[in-house]
């Protein structure tokens, strides 16, 4: 058989899939319709053309000619034979009934791949796509105007501003604009924190309304994740309408393996989505549970195997939505996100250099957690380092002395004794050690400080420390530290709880609603439920009790902690807070410290057990991922082997041990030894890495080890607190970032400037021209509540705390103090004040002098300056023009009329005296 006529058996069996009837010409009937299809479709094959020449197909519906197929070999380029497509479409018959001429659709098609046109588009270009259109689908195609034609308007539709924020706008803007040029796939950057799903609620309202899209669908990396964000767009209220997006638009959180075909925004998982395309009748939910970016891999090669399924046309989607599914999208989830006819567009607070490869580098707006903490809608973090002698160095259990040893799966104890004295590292810590004392000594170290270093203006109320969380290792370490920060503490169950899956009487969710909202839940203890994605306001403690080496991860974790709140809304939560400025990280492990890596863990499927594992590897699994993941818990059980074990092993396996084992498994789907081979040679060394695991008592053997899976208790060694500190080097860059702000801008901005120069009596120092200032700062990532904290830390000593605490708490007042970072850098104070407190102050010296130069103020006179003073404190110069400002005190009474008549002609002169003495500290001469 030739290669192009097995490429039309292909392309003849996806055509009847797809719902059209196939036709030699001596059966030609353009009315014939496909059993159960609604609209009629025929494809005739070797159709002759006016020219003579033949198409390989030309495709009917509703009995007029609508488009070809061109048909080419097996491994032939699709894009040399577009005008071969082309040249058939614009050479009709003589009175061939057609919707349009040239005939609008194109395909061209290898076998393996499909390119399609549409030529009313505009600059119409081929795209890949998994099977052709229903009839059904190309039917509704030539009734309404394209999709791509709607989207060159879109940009020109007006855009309510009023709820978005400037990011959002952005992000809108320019996604809208990548869209009307046609591009198939773009990427939004958005901090975590930010609004990414109030964006989409805007974007994806727009593309229904204004872009006629059919359908959208919503990709959320886990099922909480779609709970929450169902909920968003149910409260989303449309622009200049007053009713709710669910109210107008059907919209779906799939719970079961059914569509409603009325949906015009489905929420759900990839997992769940790849379920239904296999036309799976069930599936279950708790594989949705398990967070896509903690699964998968940017190395897998192995892409989800998909067919075309009929009940799911590849025209369902107009617009695939991925919200935070990080690797899923480039690793083994690509084609089932590929299979859809639909422009993919990203979400993401964290992309990876695979996450630009797949959105083909098409980044539309860029949002960095930096941006979003300079323009207040986060806040930056600052880093308490607590270092134990245990964390650093490990411990020593003695010989002799019986210790308890834990069975994980059970925490059942028994009592066990050494003959040698069992040395452990920091690294042992948690998965083959647990040291209680270890855990307690850094707990007490955090609620020593909590109050001393971290929050120093609070109330010290244990009952009310900042709500915290805790990054445990694993479930087992989980439930120590809930244990122990309770008796730390003095406090009850409700006070600390852990929020892991493995938590029997309440679901996740509605502990992660607790944690939000219920003030005496302090202390949440995690592994990875609440690590991404999860937004809790109020939180402003993260306790990093495990390392972390992905870069990403750590970043999706940190962003826990950024949210800004509402400070009533703190306040009910937190009473002794004032408002949430910043966030800490205490780092008891050194994760700051540690290298961090863009590359996924070796395990690839944490929702399989070990026991489902082993099965599908005895009934001939081998797919990249399977092996992969078998290695990573081989290697995580040689860790604990005894020696008895480890011999029954090897017994089994026919000489190797565990290490053995794992290796051999890596080494089959290692790329460079993969290089140059063929698929066979691939499959025959997979298979050969496997073998072992086809012998019953070697997979029983594992799985008696996993069930095991024992940690010893270390009751003997105590620990102590090394140290537990502010980290300096973070603060010190700050400064040096500020000192390279000043010197590069001095002459520049005019604020910088005039405190510069210390030219107040020539230039006025006005609240625009700082404001300007700390527009420029913000832009180079630097508030003024971080400048303070890392001077403050920096600068003060226990002989001399030249820094004070900031206290003003407007806006109005924080642009002020901009005075006095300035001048504190430049050395023209020795002391860091708030500016509020400086300029009563200098008031007060003010009116000092003016007693001293035989000035006495009558009462309304004092009065009316005290009103001026407040001015300045929070708009800094006040302009002779700006008396205005002061009715408010005065009612209906004009300011400056009331200055004339309290102090004549020298009121003039006394508000020049009176700036100059409140912003730069001049004395009149």
């Amino acid at each position: 058989m030739k290669d192009e006529a097995k490429t039309r058996i292909d392309i003849d069996t996806l055509l009847r899939d797809c719902g059209f009837v196939l036709q030699d010409k001596g059966e030609f009937n353009r009315y014939a319709k496909a059993q159960g299809q609604d609209i009629s479709g025929v494809a005739v094959r070797e159709f002759t053309m006016s020219d003579g020449s033949e198409a390989d197909y030309l495709l009917f519906i509703e009995g007029k000619a609508c488009g070809v197929i061109e048909a080419k070999k097996q491994g032939v380029s699709l894009s040399g034979t577009h005008a071969q497509s082309r040249h058939y479409a614009t050479h009709l018959p003589p009175h061939l009934k057609a919707w349009a001429n040239p005939l609008p659709f194109l395909y061209n098609s290898n076998g393996g791949e499909i390119d399609f046109t549409d030529l009313r588009e505009p600059s119409p270009r081929a795209r890949r796509v998994f099977a052709f259109h229903t009839p059904q689908a190309l039917f509704d195609k030539l009734r309404s105007t394209p999709l791509r034609q709607n989207l060159t308007t879109l940009p020109a539709t007006h855009l309510d501003t009023v709820p978005l924020r400037p990011c959002q706008v952005e992000a809108i803007t320019a996604l809208e604009s990548s869209l009307a040029k046609g591009n198939p796939r773009a990427l939004i950057q958005m901090a975590t924190g930010a609004g990414k799903t109030f964006t989409a609620c805007n974007f994806i309202y727009r593309l229904l309304a204004h872009a006629n899209a059919k359908r959208v669908l919503f990709l959320v990396d886990r099922n909480n994740l779609g709970r929450q964000s169902k909920k968003e767009f149910d409260n989303f209220r449309l622009p200049n309408d007053n009713r709710k997006f669910s109210e107008i638009y059907i919209t779906t959180h799939l719970q079961s393996n059914h569509i409603d075909k009325d949906s015009k925004l489905v929420i759900t998982t990839i997992q769940r989505l790849y379920s239904l395309l296999k036309g799976e009748v069930e599936f279950d939910s708790h594989n949705e549970e398990f967070s896509a970016f903690d699964s998968e891999t940017a190395k897998s090669t192995a892409p989800k195997e998909l067919k075309y399924n009929p009940n799911f046309p590849i025209d369902f989607f107009d617009f695939i939505i991925v919200d935070e599914c990080h690797r899923s999208i480039y690793g083994e989830w690509r084609q089932v996100l590929e299979y859809f006819d639909a422009f993919i567009i990203g979400l993401s607070a964290t992309p990876s250099k695979h996450t630009l490869g797949f959105f083909h580098k098409n980044m539309v707006s860029e949002y960095a957690l930096e941006r979003s903490i300079a323009d207040g809608v986060n806040v930056g973090f600052e880093i308490f380092r607590i270092k134990t002698r245990v964390s650093e160095e490990g411990g020593l259990i003695e010989s002799g002395f019986s210790v308890p040893v834990r069975d994980k799966r059970t925490r059942k104890e028994i009592y066990q004794s050494f003959d040698e004295d069992k040395a452990y590292q920091k690294s042992d810590l948690d998965r083959i050690v647990l040291n209680p004392n270890q855990i307690r000594t850094i707990l007490e170290c955090y609620q020593k400080s909590v109050f001393t270093q971290l929050f120093p203006d609070r109330v010290r109320d244990k009952a009310w420390i900042p709500k915290t969380l805790i990054f445990a290792k694993d479930d087992n370490h989980a439930e120590e530290i809930v244990r122990i920060a309770r008796e730390v503490f003095h406090a009850d169950n409700d006070f600390c709880q852990k929020i892991t899956y493995n938590v029997s009487k309440q679901s996740p969710e509605e502990l992660i609603s607790a944690f939000r909202n219920d003030p005496k839940f302090r202390i949440a203890v995690t592994v990875d439920m609440i690590a991404t994605g999860t937004d809790i306001k109020p939180l402003e403690v993260l306790i990093f009790m495990r390392d972390v080496k992905s870069k990403l991860y750590y970043e999706q974790m940190l962003g826990r902690g950024v949210r800004t709140i509402l400070d009533d809304d703190l306040k009910r939560l937190t009473p002794n807070a004032s408002a949430k400025r910043h966030f800490f990280v205490i780092d008891a492990v050194g994760v700051t410290e540690s290298l961090k890596t863009i590359s996924a863990p070796l395990e690839r499927k944490k929702g399989i057990s070990f026991k489902k594992l082993l099965e599908n590897v005895a009934m001939g699994a081998n797919d990249e991922d399977t092996i992969s993941s078998l290695a990573s818990r081989l290697s995580k059980l040689a860790l604990n082997a005894t020696p008895k074990e480890s011999e029954n092993i090897r017994a089994y396996s026919g000489g190797k041990d565990l290490h053995g084992l794992a290796n051999a498994l890596l080494l089959s789907i290692d790329s460079d030894f993969c290089e140059g081979k063929s698929e066979a040679q691939i499959e025959s060394a997979r298979d050969l890495a496997l073998r072992p695991f086809c012998e019953p008592l070697l997979r029983q053997s594992l799985l008696d080890m996993c069930a095991r899976s024992e940690i010893i208790i270390d009751t003997q060694t105590p620990d102590e607190v090394i140290s537990g500190e502010k980290s300096a080097d973070q603060a010190l860059k700050r400064i040096q970032d500020f000192k390279d702000f000043i010197d590069t801008h001095k002459d520049e901005i005019e604020a910088l400037h005039i405190i510069y120069t210390q030219s107040y009596a020539t230039s006025r120092l006005t609240r625009t021209l700082i404001a300007e200032l700390h527009e420029r700062l913000q832009l180079s990532a630097l508030t003024i509540p971080s400048l303070w904290s890392a001077y403050a830390l920096t600068r003060n000593t226990a002989q001399n705390e030249c820094v004070k605490p900031l206290r003003g708490d407007s806006t109005t007042q924080k642009l002020t103090n901009l005075i006095q970072l300035v001048r504190f850098e430049l050395g023209f104070d020795k002391e860091l004040r708030d500016f509020g407190g400086v300029a009563n102050s200098r008031f007060e010296l003010w009116k000092g002098r003016q007693i001293k130069k035989g000035i006495d103020f009558s009462p309304e006179q004092l009065d009316f300056l005290t009103h001026i003073k407040d001015y300045i404190i929070t708009n800094a110069y006040l302009a002779h023009d700006d008396i205005q400002g002061l009715n408010d005190a005065y009612g209906d009474t004009n300011g400056i009329f009331v200055a004339k008549a309290l102090f004549g002609e020298r009121f003039s002169a006394l508000l020049n005296e009176l700036n100059l003495a409140l912003i730069g500290g001049v004395k009149a001469s």
